[in-house]
């Protein structure tokens, strides 16, 4: 069984399915349009509630934001051009559905994700952790994962954005800038007063500063 939101080799590309949907949808078949809509679904979903997690906090929170930004982009699939990438083209919907659940929540949330939900290969096990799996080790990893995601909520809005795609997403200058609408120019000019901003806030928690102990 191949691991979720990976695509099987020689399967058709998300661009190609997506232009196989907006051809189904054309000529009025609805259901075949979905069922193909769905490899889409399942290619993206575990990235995309990654992401939702990482601006709602909120597991629950977080799969409606990603169930509705699904819906949102198969309803505007019409809008979108072949050749450009669906990964970016839904993960900017994503984000501006998360940026507008945060607003209308008004409130600041708790971290309530345990490590396990952000998966094996979340990109915040190789952000400033130990890699020894001691229970120490292991126990400062998520000690600073939880402290590098309250430090990432304090900076401003854009900030947040650039720093969560680019540093944990690993996504490209240029894939931001489509995510965004911002310049590339401006995403690193916000970029370096994010890292700036950040090394500023974590700079006297002894969690960024001390190592577990060696026998």
């Amino acid at each position: 069984m191949r691991p979720p939101g990976t695509a099987v080799v020689g399967a058709p590309g998300d661009v190609d399915v997506a232009a196989a949907v907006k051809s189904h949808l054309a000529a009025g078949e609805g259901a075949a349009a979905r069922e193909l809509y769905g490899e889409l679904v399942r290619r993206h979903q575990r990235k995309a509630t990654r992401i939702a997690l990482y601006y709602l906090r909120e597991s629950a929170e977080a799969d409606e934001a990603v169930q509705d930004a699904f819906v949102k982009a198969y309803t505007h699939l019409r809008d979108f051009e072949y050749g450009r990438s669906f990964e970016v083209w839904f993960t900017r919907i994503l984000v501006n559905s998360c940026l507008d659940r945060v607003k209308a929540r008004g409130r600041r949330a708790r971290w309530m994700i345990a490590a396990d939900d952000l998966g094996d290969a979340s990109p915040l096990d190789r952000v400033a952790m130990p890699r020894e799996s001691t229970p120490e080790a292991l126990a400062l990893r998520r000690e600073r994962g939880e402290r590098l995601m309250d430090a990432i909520e304090r900076l401003p809005e854009r900030q947040r954005t650039v720093v969560l795609l680019s540093q944990i997403e690993g996504a490209t200058t240029r894939e931001v800038s489509e995510v965004t609408g911002l310049r590339e120019t401006t995403i690193r000019v916000h970029l370096f007063r994010a890292l700036r901003r950040l090394r500023l806030l974590l700079a006297d928690d002894p969690a960024f500063g001390t190592a577990p102990a060696r026998d």
